[in-house]
């Protein structure tokens, strides 16, 4: 089965405009595994998860269907990038002591998945898999980018985008939950990233190849008057829902 590629014609934006994860998940991940051997990251696009990773163990590999993503993504003395599908993966039998997940569990198919991260983790090995979804800046900028989200967007979003806006509530979790700290997910950006980062969106890039036009062009004129100076550099942040489980 072909995998879901909504992100290949946007690699190079996807890998400047996302934002970037705090260093402390990477740590207080780490800090839960008992060992710090192999780390697996699953679905990884441009590699914002898996740098983080690279950080705090002696190994990452990497994977991902889309070559476009990986060809995109940044590398490290210790990372290995893998162009394949998450639940037919190349890593050896009870080899990893950490797989990650980073905003891209709602395109896998979840039962062949965890049969996987079952396959491939050590015991006592952790999982774990977050998601992001709306982001908020100011009650003015706000307004608008509800306006894309919605009244633009909404029929060009994928049906799994629900799954992201849920924190993955629906979605099965076999493995014994751990309670996790909140983690900040936050960048700062002046006009232009964020509308780079809009651009990034899937149903952004859908909406273009259906109506040849730039649905963040047509509200760009309400954008700039809401955001003010366009040099002006403003806090964006994200709701960031993670669930991490360990496999006994």
């Amino acid at each position: 089965m072909s995998f879901k590629d909504h992100f290949s014609t946007q690699s190079a934006i996807y890998r400047t405009a996302r934002p970037r994860y705090a260093p402390e998940l990477f740590a207080w991940l780490a800090a839960q595994c008992p060992t710090r051997t192999l780390a697996w990251d699953a679905g990884c696009g441009t590699g914002q998860a898996s740098l983080g990773l690279a950080g705090h163990f002696e190994r990452v590999i990497a994977t991902d269907p889309s070559a476009a993503q990986v060809a995109q993504a940044e590398t490290a003395a210790n990372l290995e990038y893998r162009v394949e599908r998450a639940e037919h993966s190349t890593l050896e039998d009870a080899s990893a002591d950490l797989i990650t997940v980073a905003q891209a569990l709602h395109w896998f198919e979840l039962d062949a998945f965890h049969a996987e991260v079952r396959r491939v983790l050590r015991p006592g090995g952790i999982v774990a898999q977050w998601s992001y979804a709306d982001c908020q800046v100011t009650p003015a900028v706000d307004a608008v980018k509800q306006k894309l989200y919605v009244d633009l967007l909404d029929r060009y979003w994928p049906p799994e985008r629900r799954l992201v806006e849920s924190g993955y509530a629906e979605l099965a979790f076999p493995f014994a939950r751990l309670e996790t700290p909140a983690f900040e997910l936050a960048a700062h950006y002046d006009l232009a990233a964020f509308l780079a980062y809009l651009r990034s969106w899937s149903a952004t890039q859908r909406y273009i190849a259906a109506n040849g036009s730039d649905p963040v062009d047509e509200l760009g004129a309400q954008f700039a008057a809401a955001w003010g100076d366009a040099s002006e550099i403003r806090l964006v942040r994200w709701d960031l829902v993670l669930r991490v489980g360990r496999y006994d």
